[in-house]
């Protein structure tokens, strides 16, 4: 192999687009014959590799973006893969193209258009073409992602230590228009860590739809470790017992956390208290739910009426 060719497909774990041979001056006869020899193989019509076999994730990335040609880059769960998110990994490969482009479609690998500006997008750092972190999932999110998924993968980069969710904030700015902003925006609040505030207007929203009493809110209660814990809300149930409703930020995912939660609920439980859970998306986007489910558990609608 030509020592030029070599170190371009050393670069791009062993993939070639044509038109990059071309400009090295090797012409498309030539490359035929290399497939037609069994030394390299045909992964697409504008693609090549150097390599025989199954492609690995990587050459299936840099399949896509050397496919669709020079204004494409990673995007979606596949450059947030890339960026290090961790848990929202897919087979399907996801690439950002100019909307303007025009090819053929590759089995396994999902083109998303747009009209954003690329410059804005790509991400500075050598290697295959990716758009950065913060746009790449908030494009997934606003546009391919169901609600709570969408609301998830943006938790899940800032408990990760990818980013924040103020430079996400700034980023949904920057994107607009984006589908699902408002929420997003909101969501990313809570994330923040103004949970609290959002979520006492999402339980009074709650109480005044489905005609629930109004909880006791930040009651102070010594658990059986001896600490003064607050509690978020509480109902003192016709039976005398009381119900205690935590509400965690938009997700939560991080073992340390999640497990503090636990024993904090453990040690705030009680023969006459029970303490439930409910996160603030599930207060803000499925409120029907909670309020049946905090019904069942004994909390007595105002009219005596059934949320379901």
């Amino acid at each position: 192999m030509r020592p030029d060719v070599h170190e371009l497909a050393a670069r791009q774990c062993g993939l070639l687009a044509r038109r990059q041979l071309t400009s090295l001056g090797m012409s498309w006869n030539a490359v035929d014959r290399q497939v037609r020899a069994g030394r390299w193989a045909e992964c697409s019509p504008r693609v090549v590799c150097t390599t025989t076999g199954v492609l690995t994730v990587d050459q299936q990335r840099w399949l896509g973006v050397l496919h669709a040609g020079p204004r494409s880059v990673l995007g979606g769960l596949t450059a947030g893969a890339r960026c290090g998110l961790r848990g929202w990994e897919r087979a399907e490969v996801t690439v950002l193209v100019d909307d303007e482009l025009a090819f053929e479609p590759v089995s396994g690998i999902a083109f998303f258009r747009s009209r954003r500006p690329f410059d804005l997008l790509t991400d500075p750092r050598p290697g295959i073409p990716c758009a950065r972190l913060e746009p790449a999932i908030l494009l997934w999110a606003g546009y391919d992602a169901p609600l709570r998924a969408a609301h998830g993968v943006l938790a899940a980069a800032v408990q990760q230590r990818l980013t924040t969710a103020a430079r996400l904030g700034a980023w949904v700015d920057q994107l607009r228009p984006l589908r699902r902003a408002t929420g997003f925006r909101s969501m990313l609040r809570d994330v923040e860590g103004g949970v609290h505030s959002g979520a006492e207007r999402d339980v009074a929203r709650l109480c005044r739809r489905f005609d629930l009493p109004f909880p006791d809110r930040q009651t102070i209660r010594v658990d059986t470790s001896g600490r003064r814990r607050w509690t978020d809300c509480e109902w003192r149930l016709p039976d005398g017992r009381i119900l205690v409703l935590e509400v965690d930020g938009a997700f939560h995912m991080e073992v340390t956390q999640w497990t503090a939660d636990l024993r904090r609920d453990r040690r705030l439980t009680a023969p006459d208290r029970m303490v439930v859970r409910a996160s603030a998306y599930e207060l803000r986007h499925e409120p029907a739910e909670v309020a049946a489910d905090l019904v069942a558990l004994g909390v007595r609608p105002l009219r005596g009426e059934s949320c379901a």
